[in-house]
């Protein structure tokens, strides 16, 4: 079985277990249990494989809890971030499931002691509450004990059955993109709700290429809104020859998104020291001011969202909206974001964004902040997407990149609105697709009907307006007509007509006669 197939395989098999199971919970709210436990047997899996270190006369499952030195747990907490005692294992767990009465109480404790086993480490606030959308006392399980464990029973016996292989092997892929396979399905079956935390892959592939183009390495990679933290894991999968010194760094303003891209930093076995995820809005709340300026940025933040804006007259003077000498519309934050990401941007990187389209041609503030980014040669590339890319959304968004050392003062527009592939509920981009794309995003060639590289000073006399159909002429595709052709068709069409018409008159008359 090849890998595809058997990627295929395991999703195939991993939502039917999550629709079998939830029964008649609704799959929205039922997901953290069944992301939860997947993230739960991971971790368990991954610390066993830790502490036998491929040694085979070691079976960390069948030690007692009381043989563990404590200066052992010490270094494994420091090394992977938690700590799980032998009787805390997910198999070990499983393996009573069915019988256990007090499962639902027993998980509750094992969740509150690996998240308290990490207190007082530097780990602490990356393994603190990940479990804290688990609640295996809601009412969402069953009205009754007996219902709740029944179901976490089955829950846990369907993601034990699912087979990931060796871990050295390709475990840790596999898990990972279980994962993602999960939250997209979830994210497409939601609708609107679930496209707030979760950008399709063909899309970040797109976004993490644009903003690492031509970077040997970079020091480290930021979302604002990274909600589950899809965008930065295309960033590693697609560039592991890159090093990124010094990890991935986040930020989410739902709690419970916020928790599912810590786990799924470490399902995608990036140790707690790699990765930097805080909870807050970005907007009102930063974080990682100190930590600024990043190489790479990505990002797919809410699509105008309300803000609090000129409401707090403080925000005028902050150091990410001052130079633009106004602040974006209470209810259209999206250059807000813009903005806050030019100003974590580093001098040697890039930011790609994905855009509401409205905000490259709207008046008002939004025409200003435009004025300023384009006066001061920050954006590099405007790219006009195809509709329906996106879970929960039809509307054709727009990719913004901006960029601090462009060697020259011309914009670059693409229009890829006619790069997409005819999906079942939604359209994708294709690998040909995303190198079109990357390929003039390199070049900076012009390319009738597709890309074109605009001077400043047009872009000025057109009031700064950055709507790629204002510089990249359509295609016409309407069939063209000869007119010549057409008429001389008509003139014998008109004399065939007349002819026929002679030839029925005198078959009338000779009736007649």
């Amino acid at each position: 079985m090849t890998s595809t197939q058997q990627r295929a395989a395991l999703h195939s098999q991993i939502w039917k277990i999550a629709n079998d199971v939830r029964g008649s919970v609704d799959g929205w709210d039922f997901k953290q249990y069944v992301l939860g436990t997947l993230f739960y047997r991971f971790i368990s899996e991954n610390f066993t494989s830790y502490v036998e270190a491929g040694d085979d006369s070691i079976h960390y499952a069948k030690l007692p809890d009381r043989d563990i030195p404590n200066d052992f747990k010490d270094d494994a907490i420091k090394t992977k971030g938690y700590f799980i005692y032998p009787s805390q294992l997910f198999a070990t767990i499983v393996a009573s499931a069915n019988t256990n009465e007090s499962l639902n109480t027993d998980l509750a404790a094992i969740f509150g002691a690996i998240e308290s086993s990490a207190n007082g480490y530097p780990s602490e606030l990356d393994i603190k509450g990940l479990f804290a959308d688990f609640d295996t006392t809601s009412n969402r399980l069953g009205n009754t004990v007996k219902d709740k464990n029944l179901r976490l029973a089955a829950v846990l016996k369907g993601v034990a059955g699912l087979d990931f292989g060796g871990f050295e092997g390709s475990q840790i892929d596999l898990f990972g993109d279980a994962y993602e396979f999960l939250i997209s399905n979830y994210a497409s079956n939601a609708g609107k709700s679930g496209g707030e935390f979760f950008t399709p892959q063909h899309v970040s592939r797109l976004i993490a290429q644009l903003a690492m183009h031509q970077q040997t390495s970079v020091n480290k990679i930021y979302d604002p809104a990274c909600g589950s933290g899809s965008l930065l894991l295309q960033a590693k999968k697609h560039f592991d020859a890159h090093l990124i010194e010094d990890g991935f760094y986040g930020q989410e303003i739902s709690h419970t998104t916020y928790n599912l891209a810590r786990m799924n930093m470490f399902l995608h076995n990036i140790n707690y020291d790699k990765f930097n995820m805080q909870l807050g809005n970005t907007l009102t709340d930063p974080h990682f001011a100190d930590e600024k300026p990043f190489d790479a940025i990505v990002s797919n933040p809410p699509y105008s969202v309300n803000w609090i804006g000129s409401d707090d007259p403080t925000l005028i003077n902050d150091d990410r909206f001052a130079p633009a000498g106004v602040l974006a519309p209470k209810s259209k934050a999206d250059f807000a974001f813009v903005l806050h990401c030019l100003s974590y941007l580093s001098g040697s990187g890039r930011a790609a964004i994905v855009c509401f389209p409205g905000i490259f041609y709207r008046g008002g503030a939004e025409a200003k902040i435009r004025t300023y980014l384009v006066d001061n040669n920050f954006i590099e590339t405007v790219i006009s997407l195809a509709p329906n890319l996106f879970f929960g959304t039809t509307i054709a968004v727009t990719i913004l990149v901006l960029s601090k050392h462009k060697l020259d003062t011309a914009t670059q527009f693409i229009d890829a609105s006619g790069l997409f592939k005819k999906e079942t509920n939604t359209n994708t981009l294709t690998d040909d697709h995303i190198a079109k794309i990357m390929g003039v995003f390199d070049s900076k060639e012009n390319v009738d009907h597709f890309a074109r590289s605009v001077p400043f000073e047009e872009i000025a006399a057109n009031d700064y307006n950055l709507s790629v159909s204002s510089y990249v002429e359509a295609e016409d595709t309407r069939e063209i007509t000869n007119i010549t052709a057409l008429n001389a068709e008509l003139k014998t069409t008109v004399a065939t007509i007349d002819r026929l018409r002679a030839e029925i008159d005198a078959i009338v008359a000779e009736i007649e006669g």
